[in-house]
């Protein structure tokens, strides 16, 4: 058993800022972080674009980037969360700075602020095009300097422990469901461990995999989100999934390589078959609409001419700026034998960011007592039904100081719960066939990726459903007699994602940002978020 007093569950932006801000606040406090992979694995690490915020008044302004954010998200965000993290946003990423974080800066020293689709001005700082990668980098080193810090890599977390765990009947409806730690799979020595915690903060990260195709890295599996819905916890907003709409087409190739919309900001054009520019026939803002705008036009113009692609047209872009900006989208290029600057680059939409998650309050609090989310696993209002470009980063290092604010107020009245007991594996045995796990998943993927991509309809979506109840029967069955591993706990964790996807798509009588229903192609009069 370990006990700690705050427990973080993820290693990416928004845990690695809460640990940092809660260890020096609290240097007589143990902060221990546990990561299913290395510690700089995660969503973070892959976000290329950059960091959205006003820090140039002369030419920005925080009601020009409220207003971005709140057409983006088509009428369901909310406004005082969208106004709290634009207002407070400058100061976190001034810290981070202060921590080490390097942006790109111009000649005469200033930051150089890129542009990408739904903002109306430059306000995209970026380090080339690994804006995530150096962020995560950076507060990698910052962990180092607090020695009440301690990082576990290869933890997979099982489950969060509740009421549920001491043998009371916890239910939707019960008020105070408490979270008191989790059990997790210590992957050094496959055993299952107990670990109290006063306070837990769920930073987990994604849902990509529960696609076929996606940008995300394969431990994006909606680890977290699972976990707080089987706990009884409140999620929402979760039909809302973003695809991202240029990702590089490589057949057979996962995570597929994200070719960031700067690309477009700085001047690239997306062309069809016939090399037609065909975005100014779907949104005045052509290549610089939101995303769900950009996804679904790729994907109709995909459909019209039955290819799996389209393009990607950078030929008349400056070269010396587009070296500079995106080193590394240039070399991918390259790797596969496609010169920029005179080849166009073939692209296709991709899974890329869940816009809703574990619904929270203004602090970072889940309906769970004792337990917190920020970043891409908590849906706090500021994204609504589409996420502007670049505002993800943002969002995780507003709502992780929030939450360490939130926490400081009440951890020294909380306590471990001694009664939890320990995991009980009795009557489980090593599962016979991994094809069990393996298979699952793909027909998983498949019918994700076939019936609940951009475009839906009903049918689609009850014939999905009814294909994601038999394998969460069968993979309940296997759960209850099998050893646990990683796969299999992450196959229950994606089958329960893909069924709250599908369920928050059902109740969504409309079509709105990131979910466009054939069968209601119209938006309807009462906007509110799906809370599950």
């Amino acid at each position: 058993m370990l006990k700690t007093d705050f427990l973080i569950i993820g290693s990416g932006i928004a845990g690695l800022t809460f640990a940092i801000k809660v260890a020096r606040r609290f240097p007589d406090k143990t902060v221990t972080i546990l990561t299913k992979a290395n510690t700089d694995e995660s969503n973070t690490k892959y976000a290329q674009g950059g960091i959205a915020v006003v820090n140039d008044p002369e030419h920005d302004s925080f009601q020009k980037h409220i207003e971005d954010t709140l057409v983006s998200g088509d009428g369901l965000c909310n406004e005082k969360i969208v106004e709290i993290v634009v207002k407070e946003g400058p100061q976190r990423v001034n810290e981070i700075i202060e921590w080490g974080t390097k942006f790109d800066k111009d000649k005469e020293g200033d930051y150089m602020r890129g542009k990408e689709g739904g903002h109306s001005e430059f306000r995209i700082l970026h380090y080339k095009d690994i804006t995530g990668f150096e962020i995560e980098r950076a507060l990698v080193e910052e962990t180092k300097h607090f020695p009440n810090i301690h990082i576990h890599n290869h933890w997979f977390v099982v489950d969060i422990i509740t009421q549920h765990h001491l043998g009371y009947l916890v239910t939707k409806s019960t008020p105070d469901i408490t979270c008191y730690g989790v059990y997790a799979l210590n992957l050094q020595n496959n055993n299952i461990e107990k670990i109290l915690a006063c306070c837990t903060l769920m930073a987990s990260g994604g849902v990509g995999q529960v696609y076929r195709t996606t940008t995300n890295p394969r431990i994006a599996t909606g680890d977290g989100i699972a976990m707080v819905y089987r706990a009884k916890g409140r999620i929402e907003n979760m039909e809302f999934i973003q695809f991202h709409p240029t990702a590089l087409f490589e057949p057979g190739v996962s995570p597929s390589f994200l070719i960031t919309e700067a690309v477009r900001g700085d001047g690239g054009k997306l062309r069809n078959k016939d090399g037609k520019a065909f975005m100014a026939n779907y949104d005045v803002r052509a290549d610089l609409a939101p995303r769900d705008v950009v996804a679904r036009a790729i994907d109709s113009e995909m459909k019209k001419t039955g290819t799996e692609h389209v393009y990607l047209d950078c030929r008349e872009m400056d070269k010396e700026k587009f070296l500079a900006h995106f080193p590394n989208i240039y070399a991918r290029c390259m790797k596969i034998g496609i010169d920029v600057f005179e080849q166009m680059i073939p692209v296709a939409p991709a899974a890329h960011y869940c816009c809703g998650g574990i619904k929270t309050d203004e602090m970072g609090r889940s309906s769970i007592m004792n337990l917190y989310a920020c970043g891409e696993c908590s849906s706090t209002g500021l994204h609504g039904a589409n996420r502007l470009a670049s505002n993800s980063l943002l969002e995780a290092l507003v709502f992780a100081h929030r939450c360490s604010e939130a926490v400081s107020d009440s951890i020294c009245n909380l306590a471990f719960n001694e009664d939890v007991p320990d995991w009980n594996a009795s009557g489980t045995n090593e599962p016979n066939e991994m094809i069990l796990i393996t298979q699952s998943l793909k027909e998983l993927q498949q019918v994700m990726s076939d019936y609940i991509g951009i475009v839906r309809n009903d049918i689609r979506l009850q014939r999905a459903m009814n294909r994601i109840d038999l394998l969460h029967k069968e993979t309940e069955e296997l759960y209850k007699t099998a050893t646990l591993s990683p796969q299999l706990c992450e196959l229950r964790n994606l089958i329960t994602i893909g069924y709250l996807i599908v369920k928050g798509a059902q109740f969504r009588k409309e079509s709105r940002g990131l979910h466009f229903n054939t069968d209601y192609p119209q938006k309807s009069n009462l906007v509110q978020p799906v809370v599950l």
